[in-house]
């Protein structure tokens, strides 16, 4: 099935934002295949291929600056378009040429960016005086985007307008009620209950997290042998789902630390689950909170942390004191 036709007409972009990669080079290639399925279209063939010319010389023209940009070429570039060689620029005009394709198609071109708050702030700018263009020019061009808490104060430093033009809903914890739904739901569907106390326990543990709520659902059922699955077996698959998270979700983004930044962390874990004072975290590492400020701010930038209200400090995900405390049980950290 094609993919505009699974998405009801609407031409949509998917991508993910790595740390390791620019904002064009992941966007050039999906672009180029929304370009390439709306030129199929013959109201908007035209305007398609023209847009498709641009971004020819879109990728052409920022391929020193941006060297991870490659795309393939259907076209030769169109000069004067999308070419100068300055991102907000070109990625305005190639914007506005897509969008006018889409619209000719009576369609709209849809990007859903994940990981967002990676995109480096002149990007991002870049990215949102685009998207303001094509609002004004009332093109159906939009963006759905999915970020770490830092996102919305990243868009607003990148541009000051940028909480007028998008709305940003968060994306939290489960309320309790959805919470045990959605571990009682799945278990009813292949006839087994899990009884109240079982479910209360979930929540507590997992603080409503939906990937926590999936990892401690999966050890309860491996680890129950009858229905209903009980408070008892839920006991039991904490141990296995605690170790699960250790070895992949924490680690993999302890790994990624320096040895102060593991420090810092360990000091927030040692105040509990936060949010804290930045001089408090300072004041446990027996350092001015200025020493500290480039390593708080590449931990915002690695999404390790964030910051809810000025000078105060929390993780990103819940429980990931509780593993810092059992990763560096010692004293050590506070060396």
């Amino acid at each position: 099935m094609r993919e505009d036709a699974e998405a009801g007409g609407i031409h949509t972009l998917r991508v993910e934002a790595p740390e390791s990669r620019s904002l064009p080079a992941i966007l050039a290639p999906q672009l180029r295949q929304a370009l390439l399925r709306l030129s199929r279209n013959e109201k908007a063939k035209d305007l398609a291929q023209r847009a498709l010319r641009g971004l020819a010389g879109f990728a052409k023209a920022l391929k020193l600056k941006y060297q991870d940009i490659e795309v393939g070429f259907d076209f030769e570039p169109e000069p004067g378009l999308a070419d100068n060689g300055d991102l907000e620029h070109d990625l305005q005009a190639l914007l506005e040429a897509s969008g006018a394709a889409a619209q000719k198609a009576d369609t709209a071109l849809a990007m859903f960016i994940d990981e967002l708050q990676y995109v480096e702030e002149e990007e991002l700018a870049a990215l949102i005086t685009a998207l303001h263009r094509a609002a004004q020019r009332r093109l159906p061009v939009v963006m759905v985007g999915a970020g770490l808490p830092q996102l919305r104060g990243r868009m607003g430093r990148a541009k000051s307008y940028a909480e007028r033009l998008f709305d940003f809903p968060e994306i939290g914890p489960l309320p309790p009620s959805a919470a045990r739904t959605a571990i009682a739901k799945p278990a009813e569907a292949e006839g087994v209950q899990v009884n109240a106390d079982a479910l209360e326990c979930i929540v507590k543990k997992t603080h409503g997290y939906p990937y926590f709520l999936q990892e401690w659902g999966k050890h309860a059922w491996d680890t129950a042998s009858r229905s209903p699955i009980t408070l008892y077996d839920v006991d039991l698959a904490s141990a296995s789902a605690i170790a699960a998270l250790d070895e992949s979700f924490f680690r993999v983004r302890f790994d990624r630390l320096t040895p102060l930044e593991k420090r810092y962390l360990r000091a927030m874990a040692e105040l509990g689950s936060g949010p804290h004072r930045s001089g408090d975290i300072a004041e446990k590492l027996n350092r001015d909170v200025t020493d500290l400020a480039m390593t708080r701010n590449k931990l915002i930038s690695k999404g390790m942390i964030w910051s809810p209200n000025y000078g105060d400090t929390a993780f990103t995900v819940p429980l990931f004191d509780e593993f810092m405390r059992r990763i560096m049980p010692h004293d050590d950290w506070r060396e």
